[in-house]
């Protein structure tokens, strides 16, 4: 695959490596469409996200939209680093298992208790019920954390600071969406 606008500088977390580009663009061949599909839900990272990537024009739109927030995020919250360890500088994180971030994306299990705890259904189904489950998996199964991501901002981006603020806003770009989108035809 070649990345152009896809490696794009995040902040100054540098650029994507292009092993978590093509991951992320071989999940998106597979996942299911209903993640890129409108949704209901207020709190829906599509509803963040419109003013700079929107008008939605189809399914196929939203799921470069999808993965562009994800090569951004994953930048902002690790580096594109898939074992990226709990944050120590959070004291309610270092006190409680359930709010230890995790992984590229730094979800927590506690996030499994958002959205009237529609992501619990979701972590016993794929054993990541527990957080001493959970932790390990969202950094060695990169299909699955990429997954349980794109279903959590579905229903609750308020977990995720660097969206809730905007600030992955100004890194966020359409021809890396279009790119992201082409290549996961």
């Amino acid at each position: 695959m070649n990345f152009l606008y896809s490696k794009a500088r995040v902040l100054n977390r540098g650029n994507p490596p292009d092993s978590f580009l093509v991951a992320l663009v071989d999940w998106a061949k597979n996942a299911p469409m209903e993640l890129f599909a409108p949704n209901p839900e207020p709190l829906d990272i599509y509803t963040y996200v419109k003013p700079i990537l929107g008008p939605w024009t189809s399914v196929e739109y939203r799921r470069g939209v999808m993965m562009e927030v994800m090569r951004v995020h994953a930048g902002f919250e690790s580096s594109w680093n898939w074992n990226e360890g709990v944050d120590h500088t959070n004291q309610t994180s270092m006190s409680h298992i359930t709010g230890q971030e995790t992984g590229i994306f730094q979800v927590s299990f506690d996030s499994t208790y958002l959205a009237q705890g529609v992501m619990k259904t979701f972590a016993s189904v794929f054993g990541i019920d527990t957080p001493e489950t959970f932790i390990p998996e969202m950094k060695s199964n990169h299909k699955l954390a990429l997954d349980y991501y794109a279903h959590l901002i579905r229903f609750n981006v308020q977990w995720a600071g660097p969206i809730k603020r905007h600030e992955i806003d100004p890194w966020l770009s359409r021809k890396s969406s279009d790119e992201l989108r082409v290549l996961s035809i």
